[in-house]
């Protein structure tokens, strides 16, 4: 069945598929990508993401190409609503299973799973998912790896690396340093984190090891150190009530800042892992205080020594998650709440934040400092050394 053509819309018409009997079942385009952060992407961005696909240079397979054209039918005329295909119908079988494997969701949904999509394609490529984003409200900053925008009293700052399933990066870093210190400012009521693609975050990028400045591992240290102190501390110090929207798994730094939100809300299909001493290093984000204040001492020590994984009931059983939602119904609930969060004083909201939060901010900040100056010797350690150099090893291996 090699080279049959798909008959597709105009966006659309460069997709063949090399090898049709892969997709007799399209298992794998259950599409969790995190859906609108708000109201979903716009028309004007869904249109922008449409034109940005034709300037793609490398052919994105065919998984990826039933993808999209599932989510822009879903965007453009919604649930799947056409008679299922004869047998002998190969191509158009493939496509209806495609576009009927989304289910429900809506079309600002789709066209924003859509918009997020083509925006990694780009970036894989080495453009920029930039251009994608809509513009943060009131003229702010854009940035390479993340969305940020403001709706509905609501900033919602959006993990953007969805093909490195929001690994964060030194960039990354600095540049949800700066979206909180925006988010603190503007005229929001609620902030929000959530992630781009199937996950939440898989935590720390660790090809940021493998970049060794001038000054040697001392140096190196020395720089993540700090930028970490920063990072945790913008958390610590932002006013506003902070939400996590956990849409997927979530790895490392992005589960150990989950003690200082205020909600975090967590589809049922979440995990946390903090797997810590199989990369020789230790506890950060607050969590060696936080984690045995929410959960106790006897299972925060299983999650931070010892790397258990967590699924989202388990977590919410302990304390770290606030709520969880089913997969099918996590957008639309979650948002749908929040929403209404957001009409509440805003006043009322961040002076109560800062009563509950003053009597342990000092020592939030403590414990930042401790476990980063631990860190910085972990990193410069043999062991540390080892361990990661064993993960780069297995990781070669698969």
């Amino acid at each position: 069945m090699a080279g049959v053509a798909l008959k597709l819309s105009a966006p659309l018409r460069f997709v063949k598929l090399r090898s049709l009997s892969r997709f007799s079942s399209v298992p794998s385009l259950r599409v969790h990508t995190a859906g609108s952060a708000t109201m979903g992407a716009t028309v004007e961005q869904f249109e922008q993401a449409k034109n940005k696909m034709s300037t793609l240079k490398n052919d994105p397979g065919n998984e990826a190409k039933l993808k999209i054209y599932a989510l822009f039918k879903q965007a453009s005329q919604g649930p799947c609503n056409t008679a299922k295909p004869g047998m002998l119908d190969f191509v158009g079988k493939v496509k209806w299973d495609a576009w009927n494997s989304l289910g429900s969701i809506s079309q600002d949904e789709a066209r924003q799973q859509y918009c997020d999509f083509i925006g990694s394609l780009v970036a894989a490529e080495g453009g920029t998912s930039a251009s994608l984003a809509a513009e943060p409200a009131g003229g702010g900053a854009t940035y390479e790896t993340l969305l940020v925008t403001t709706e509905d009293k609501i900033t919602t700052i959006k993990l953007n690396r969805p093909a490195k399933k929001n690994a964060i990066t030194t960039e990354m870093y600095n540049d949800i340093i700066a979206a909180l210190d925006q988010a603190a400012k503007d005229d929001s009521v609620i902030t929000v984190i959530t992630g781009a693609g199937d996950f939440y975050c898989s935590g720390n990028d660790l090809s940021n090891f493998t970049k060794i400045p001038e000054g040697g591992l001392q140096e190196m240290a020395q720089k993540g150190g700090d930028l970490l102190r920063s990072f945790v501390k913008a958390y610590i110090d932002f006013p506003k009530p902070l939400v996590a929207v956990v849409n997927g798994p979530a790895v490392g730094i992005s589960v150990t800042l989950m003690g200082l939100f205020d909600l975090v809300y967590a589809t049922d299909r979440a995990t946390f892992h903090t797997p810590f001493s199989q990369l020789g290093q230790s506890a950060e984000g607050c969590s060696s205080y936080t984690f045995p204040k929410i959960m106790g001492i006897a299972k925060a020590s299983e999650m931070l020594l010892f790397n258990k994984k967590l699924s989202a009931e388990q977590a919410c059983e302990l304390g770290l998650v606030s709520e969880v939602f089913p997969d099918s119904s996590f957008q639309t609930e979650v948002w749908s709440r929040l929403k209404k969060y957001a009409q509440l004083p805003p006043n009322s909201l961040a002076f109560s934040k800062q009563l509950i939060r003053s009597v342990e901010k000092q020592r939030l900040h403590d414990v930042n400092d401790a476990e980063v100056e631990r860190l910085m010797e972990r990193w410069t350690s043999d062991e540390c050394f080892q361990a990661v150099m064993s993960f780069f090893q297995n990781k070669a291996k698969l």
